[in-house]
């Protein structure tokens, strides 16, 4: 996942959820490249969302990658549950495993791509030690539990020296480490998220504010427009 290959993570937490079968199959053939699944616990955030079984249930609506953001405690029996539904991507936070390597190896065995996920206040030391387990980093642009956040002005900072530690891993292994961004993603700052080093962006309200097929295509198009005029 080479860092310039930007791809839109459609976040469902946003969705009807009276009827999250067809709107995933609307926004996959809109153009959303993966389908985001926000999993709350109500004990590591305070707010409790969907499980395994509804993810399972979805899986026949798109041939689109599911990419799974853990926010539970402990991980390990749900992250397998996920991949068991149908989840191509785990991601989850290394201070809610107890063990963060073995975590990562249970994912990957398990033909998933892993990776680790950031709040905004949690430090990025734990990549010093993980980068050859991870094939993504998710850094949270609001403190995470709800949708519909506005974007913390600090997470481009993080982004920047997120990018540095990966690309001076990436020179030493030729393995290219994606960032994800999650939290207050729209049109108007996009381009800018992309430009500190981001390349997979996680948008819900932005898109399913628009209420319909067409209108998620808008939306990812005029996303599509603004990464397009990056160098």
């Amino acid at each position: 996942m080479p860092n310039k290959t930007y791809r839109i993570a459609a976040s469902v937490l946003s969705a009807d959820f009276a009827r999250l079968g067809p709107e995933i199959r609307d926004v996959s053939e809109a153009g959303a490249d993966w389908i985001h699944f926000d999993v709350m616990d109500n004990h590591y955030v305070p707010n409790l969302t969907f499980g395994p079984m509804v993810c399972e249930a979805v899986r026949p609506y798109t041939n689109q990658p599911i990419d799974v953001h853990l926010m539970v405690e402990p991980v390990d029996e749900l992250a397998l549950k996920f991949i068991h539904a149908g989840a191509n991507i785990i991601t989850f936070h290394p201070e809610a495993s107890k063990h963060v390597d073995r975590t990562l190896s249970l994912i990957r065995d398990s033909g998933c791509h892993a990776g680790l996920v950031f709040n905004p206040a949690t430090p990025l030391d734990w990549l010093t030690y993980t980068c050859n387990k991870i094939d993504l980093v998710l850094l949270m642009s609001v403190n995470p539990g709800f949708g519909g956040q506005h974007f913390l002005q600090s997470t481009f900072q993080k982004i920047r020296d997120c990018r540095a530690i990966l690309d001076a891993y990436a020179e030493k292994t030729d393995r290219h480490i994606s960032i994800e961004v999650d939290g207050g993603v729209k049109a108007a700052n996009i381009a800018e998220v992309a430009a500190a080093g981001a390349n997979i962006f996680v948008a819900g309200s932005a898109i399913f504010e628009a209420k319909s097929k067409e209108g998620y295509k808008q939306v990812i198009d005029s996303f599509r427009e603004r990464l397009g005029r990056i160098a």
